[in-house]
């Protein structure tokens, strides 16, 4: 049963103890310190929070090329979107209607969201999944973690695990949009019974299905591990580098939507004879790469601990082609050559940032009796610059070469501890407690978000209680405070105030041998939630604002059935209410009082399903369906910024045939996307200017909407061959 579901999407206990049962003796020791790198950060059984995990083996069944967020689509609350359609290139989560900027990320309990922007951008780490031994979500506040504060879910990955045995693969994918997938992994296995060196590499293109929406990713992985008895040391250096031909505009005409829904607006431009162009090089160019030293030790049966130190280094920039730009905004002359007087010219600029984030992580565990305490912290530092250049411009204003004409520097300081303990009051009932206190400092000088240099102490204090009923079911409560800086973008606009939130979490597990059953309730309450008010700035990133008080109040149900010996169903269930209290906005020149309004992005109702039929041993076909309801892109409910509910359906077909000679397995996978044909958007943007009119001392609100289409039905293919 436990290798024939897609998707169970149940909260499961990541425990070294069930590893250790399917191993030989040896090989369970190396997993269970593997496990020390994250368990301090992961939730159990008995933690008072709801979660879901991903194992490996349910990753491959559908890793072909899309990004992390798309693998992740079925799992509770979660709805996710790609700006070129097809999961492949700049892709986007949200989970309980919180987007990814509040979705704390860690790998191997080192953050990846971005320092400055919260963003986690996957098309930096193109086929990571390839390398990832599983992933947990945890929706709501969850434990303490290692980065910024999780508003919506934290969801955490571990790299692959040691291999004993020495191994090889070789696979490929290819689909529509003339999408390719090659990926080649190796392991040496465990020589002299202490050392393994493994890694990947990994090519991922794509022709999106959004215009010129094309991805060219290339990504690698090496990681190099030494094992004692007591100890593991780990080394990994991974990373990618992507070009993508922007598509992060959308489609603004709803005429053009309904003729030409893959039509793409970047780059566009009108040549001498007023003939639409597009610009050729309007990509996003961007590099990164990860450098993490890890170092876990059993120090006793009841100890153990875990210190890992990181380096992170990004450079990159992206390209436009703008028409008719202000020379004074951009520091060039206000006169040609000729001596001519310029306001305005076209031309091409290069906003370029080098960045780099590094520090350190640590955890200690004692385990022992009734008790599970654990501490840890981080302490990290990220230096930023910010640079903006222009290349050419059509009517010669330049004073020079490829002209600067920003240059902005930030830093930002992150210094967290944590303590959390589990006690066992008997059997039945164990109580949960966790502290964490976090300091931030953000310094920065840019021309658009001024001059910052703000200072953050935050105390989040989370508390539990887990009851066993029986072996087959058990109930928890908890409670949760978290706080949250504001992000660059917030200093853009405005004055931004930390966020506030006390979450709320009452939940029910059943498990039997045939029935896996999760029931969580929730209540998030905020103070000053920074929520995207629909619109984008102009590199199409979306601008928030804080909206005072606000909620979210949800029943979550998920499981696994096996409804005949040889078929299985994999539900979730959202169903929530998202609600700005008091809301007012600015509208036709005045402070309009709304009232009550539903949060931007949050839909009121998510379900998916997979229904997965095993005819034979090591085939299955499984038939997911996704339903997001309808939900509006600002918060004023306005009617222009809705977008439709949609109802999809694929179909995942994989057959892992073994061989008798040369390989040790060949696994089969096709998806099938989107089988009906449904031409669905699920996400967009929403704006508003102000128009005065021709009579006095009067103004109208104008407002608007953009569209991301999303692939229509649409197929990938691949073959991965096991040595």
């Amino acid at each position: 049963m436990k290798n024939s579901i897609l998707f169970p999407l149940c909260a499961v206990m990541f425990s070294s103890t069930v590893a250790a049962q399917n191993q030989p003796k040896d090989t369970a020791k190396v997993a269970n310190l593997d496990e020390i790198v994250i368990s301090a950060i992961r939730a159990t059984d008995k933690t008072p929070m709801a979660h879901s995990t991903l194992t490996k083996t349910e990753i491959a069944k559908r890793n072909l090329g899309q990004d992390i967020p798309t693998l992740l689509n079925y799992m509770p609350s979660v709805v996710t979107t790609t700006d070129a359609g097809n999961g492949i290139g700049y892709s986007g989560i949200r989970v309980r209607g919180s987007d990814a900027t509040r979705v704390n990320v860690t790998i191997n309990g080192i953050p990846y969201n971005d320092s400055e922007s919260q963003g986690t951008f996957w098309v930096n780490l193109p086929d990571f999944a390839s390398s990832t031994q599983n992933m947990q979500l945890q929706r709501g506040v969850g434990t303490s973690t290692n980065g910024s504060a999780a508003f919506g879910a934290s969801l955490n990955l571990l790299t692959d695990v040691q291999n004993k045995d020495a191994s090889a693969s070789v696979a490929t994918s290819f689909g529509s949009y003339n999408t390719q997938k090659y990926t080649v992994k190796f392991s040496t296995g465990l020589l002299n019974d202490n050392f393994e060196l493994s890694g990947r590499l990994s090519k991922i293109s794509s022709d999106g299905y959004i215009d010129r929406a094309t991805s060219d990713l290339q990504s690698y992985f090496l990681q190099g591990s030494y094992k004692l008895k007591k100890s593991l040391f780990k080394a990994l250096v991974f990373g990618g580098k992507e070009i993508t031909y922007q598509a992060w505009n959308g489609i603004e005409d709803k005429e053009l939507l309904k003729t030409n829904r893959r039509f793409n607006t970047s780059g566009i431009y009108y040549d001498a004879q007023g003939n639409m162009q597009f610009y050729k090089n309007e990509i996003d160019h961007y590099k990164q790469d990860h450098y993490q030293l890890h170092w876990s030790e059993q120090w006793s049966d009841v100890f153990s601990s875990h210190f890992a130190l990181h380096y992170t280094k990004g450079y990159g920039y992206f390209e436009n082609y703008k028409s008719n730009q202000s020379v004074v905004e951009y520091g060039l002359f206000n006169k040609d050559s000729f001596g001519n007087a310029v306001e305005e010219t076209d031309l091409i600029r290069r906003k370029i940032l080098d960045n780099n984030f590094y520090g350190f992580v640590f955890s200690g565990t004692y385990n022992k009796d009734k008790w599970n305490v654990i501490v840890g912290g981080a302490a990290n530092k990220y230096q930023g610059d910010h640079i903006g250049r222009v290349l050419w411009t059509s009517k010669g204003v330049m004073s020079q070469p490829d002209q600067q004409f920003y240059f902005d520097q930030s830093t930002k300081t992150d210094a967290s501890f944590y303590a959390k303990a589990t006690y066992d009051v008997t059997d039945n009932l164990s109580l949960f407690a966790d502290m964490q206190a976090r300091f931030v400092t953000y310094k920065a000088n840019g021309l658009e978000t001024g001059l910052v240099n703000d200072k953050f102490s935050f105390f989040n204090p989370k508390g539990g209680i887990n009851y066993v009923f029986d072996e087959k079911s058990s109930a928890y409560f908890s409670y949760a405070k978290a706080h949250r800086e504001p992000n660059r973008g917030d200093y853009e606009n405005g004055n931004p105030k930390p966020e506030e939130l006390n979450d709320f979490e009452l939940g029910w597990r059943f498990k039997t041998d045939k029935v896996k059953l999760n029931v969580n309730a929730y209540y998030m309450r905020y103070k000053n939630q920074l929520v995207v008010t629909g619109a984008l700035n102009d590199v199409g990133f979306p601008i928030r604002e804080n909206v005072g008080d606000s909620y979210r109040l949800g029943l979550e149900v998920d499981g696994t059935v096996q409804v005949l010996p040889k078929v299985f169903i994999s539900p979730a269930i959202t169903i929530s209410q998202n609600k700005n209290l008091d809301f007012k906005t600015h509208w036709n020149g005045e402070i309009e009082t709304l009232g009550k309004t539903n949060i931007a992005f949050s839909p009121d109702f998510i379900a998916s399903n997979a229904i997965t039929f095993v005819p034979l041993q090591g085939f299955q076909v499984s038939w997911l369906t996704k339903f997001v309801g309808e939900q509006f892109m600002a918060n004023t409910d306005s009617k222009a910024s809705k977008l439709d509910a949609y109802f999809v359906n694929d179909i995942s077909l994989n057959y892992n045939w073994i061989p008798k000679k040369v390989f040790k397995s060949v696994q089969f996978s096709v998806l099938l996307n989107n089988i009906f044909d449904v031409k669905y958007i699920s996400n967009g943007y929403y704006y508003t200017y102000d128009d005065t009119w021709t009579a006095p001392n009067q103004t109208q609100t104008i407002e608007g909407s953009g569209y991301y289409p999303q692939a229509t039905f649409n197929m990938l293919a691949g073959v991965t061959l096991n040595f």
